[in-house]
């Protein structure tokens, strides 16, 4: 191949998206390419797809459109989960070239030794069923924080849910290849790692290619708080049912695991979270928000929930609102629901009206918005770890508090990637924390 092509690439969805996206385009890199931004002309553009929701699937297009523009004779590439469950579907769409499955996305080089257009674009899926090996990843994208995926795939069986369609069973990466990547990230001078995976307080299952645990997410976290040279570490998204009282207790004894915390709810109502087959009540989610903030009580806890899901009257829509109002938690993730192919949900009575969902889902937003304002007004007049990051926007410099609140200071090349220890003093009129700088902290 000839080692002057240019390659961009585009992401859709979640962190592990992300982190495997990097991952990928280090191989490129190895093959002799050349990486650049996707709004510049490439001759191979990569489209990493999600479909967890119906916009992921609808931007798809827009995206193939945008690559198209750039330049009409470059060769386009569709991987990832919606390219998993839907191959034949995005190969139709105009000006895409190759779909790769679950498997294939990560020999994708492999693909690519004719880079002319195809009239209709090339399929390589595996089953499902196929997807049962790991591929370890992470992303280094702007040199202040990198996205670690621990663990793959899920055997949950949530009735909204095509994520184990298009990921496969639950499978975790080794606790040596992990700590060797946290290494070789600690060793590019990136401060905070984001610990990533579709499930991953399931981590330890699938480690050696069997189904039994021989680690835990609890060894998980304890190894890698020891690593030398890690100074954050931060957990990303767990289940609440999977999230324990020693990993709780762990973190808030913790070197360099950071007081945040990110549940899944979906739903304040138990008749819905039976719906959905979740395998908690919310008198659980209770338990595990209380445990946290009786033992930090300046931790931050962002919650996922799911609006419109069927069955869900108006009654029960306002006890899952309620719920939220009365709980002590800082922010939410709110989804609407869409209806996926191939999943119990979708086949279910009780279907609620589009502008419904619409109307739920903006109550919730703003909810979340009432909430992080009253978490960062708890956090005013007290001193905190700033890990500042590297862009400029409109002239100031953001980064984010070691709970998770978000500040800005006029812009200051200097402050880049490093960690500063400031007084939070004010809000302002964006909802971001302003502050001041504590004179005995130097730049580090």
């Amino acid at each position: 191949m000839n080692p002057t092509k240019k390659v961009a690439f585009y992401t859709l969805g979640c962190k592990l998206n992300f982190s495997e996206t990097s991952t990928i385009a280090r191989g490129f890199k190895d093959e002799g390419f050349e990486r650049v931004d996707f709004k510049e002309e490439a001759d191979i553009y990569v489209i990493n797809t999600c479909s967890v929701t119906e916009n992921a699937d609808k931007r798809f297009k827009t995206i193939v459109s945008q690559a198209q523009k750039k330049n009409p004779d470059a060769f386009v590439a569709a991987i990832g989960c919606y390219a998993q469950l839907k191959p034949e579907e995005l190969a139709d769409v105009n000006g895409v070239d190759l779909v790769l499955g679950a498997t294939e996305k990560f020999k994708i080089t492999d693909y690519l030794n004719d880079l002319t257009k195809n009239d209709y674009g090339e399929v390589h899926s595996c089953e499902i069923k196929d997807a049962d090996f790991y591929v370890g990843s992470y992303s280094v994208g702007d040199r202040t924080r990198a996205f670690l995926k621990v663990q793959d795939g899920c055997d949950y069986k949530c009735t909204y849910c095509t994520i184990p369609l298009a990921r496969g069973i639950s499978r975790s990466d080794t606790m040596g290849n992990v700590l060797k990547n946290a290494k070789e990230i600690s060793d590019q001078g990136i401060k905070e790692i984001v610990l990533t995976g579709v499930n991953i307080g399931d981590y330890g299952k699938g480690e050696f290619g069997n189904k039994k645990h021989e680690h835990t997410f609890l060894d998980l976290v304890t190894a890698l708080d020891d690593v030398k040279g890690i100074e954050r570490l931060r957990i990303s998204s767990i289940e609440p049912n999977l999230l324990k009282n020693e990993t709780i207790e762990l973190v808030a004894n913790s070197r360099a695991f950071v007081p945040h915390f990110h549940i899944p709810l979906q739903s304040g109502s138990n008749v819905i979270l039976k719906k959905m087959k979740r395998r908690y009540m919310k008198e659980l989610y209770v338990d595990r928000v209380s445990k946290i903030k009786a033992i930090m009580p300046h931790a931050c806890i962002g919650v996922d929930v799911i609006v419109g899901f069927p069955g869900e009257t108006d009654e029960l829509f306002l006890e899952t609102y309620n719920f939220l109002n009365e709980l002590d938690i800082s922010y939410l993730h709110v989804f609407t629901y869409s209806e996926r192919d191939n999943t119990e949900a979708a086949e279910m009575d009780g279907v609620v009206y589009k502008n419904v969902r619409a109307k739920r889902s903006k109550m919730l937003r703003g909810l979340s918005a009432k909430k992080r304002r009253a978490f960062y007004e708890k956090q005013l007049n007290t001193t905190r770890s700033v890990l500042f990051e590297g862009e400029n926007k409109e002239g100031y410099i953001h980064g984010f508090t070691e709970n998770y609140v978000k500040v800005k200071a006029p812009w200051n090349p200097e402050l880049v990637n490093t960690l500063q220890k400031v007084e939070l003093t004010e809000i302002d009129d964006d909802g971001l924390v302003r502050f001041q700088t504590l004179e005995n902290f130097a730049i580090n």
